[in-house]
C-alpha cells in the first residue's frame, strides 16, 4: 500500500501507531508479538480526511457498524545477525 492519504481506486488511508499515513508491518521491539486486523460493515461511508485518527475513526463509525470481523497473528522478530 502506498503510503499516500489518499489512494486512487481504494480509498483513504488513517494515520497508524507511528502517527503517520501508512502501513508499516509488524515490527515487535522482542519475542513475538499478537497483531489485530479488524475489518468493519458499515451501513453509511464515512466522512472524514485523509490522515484521521483512530479516535476520529472510531468516533465517526459508533452506531454505524453492520458486522465486524477480527484476525490475530502472531508475529516474531528474528534475532539479528552479527556482521
Amino acid at each position: 500500500m502506498p503510503k499516500k492519504p489518499k489512494v486512487s481506486n481504494f480509498g483513504l488511508q488513517g494515520k497508524n501507531d507511528s502517527g503517520e499515513v501508512g502501513y508499516m508491518g509488524p515490527c515487535p521491539p522482542s519475542g513475538t508479538h499478537r497483531y489485530f486486523f479488524r475489518l468493519f460493515a458499515l451501513d453509511k461511508e464515512l466522512n472524514l480526511q485523509p490522515g484521521a485518527t483512530h479516535e476520529e475513526i472510531r468516533s465517526a463509525m459508533e452506531g454505524h457498524i453492520l458486522e465486524r470481523a477480527e484476525l490475530m497473528g502472531t508475529y516474531t522478530k528474528k534475532a539479528e545477525q552479527a556482521a
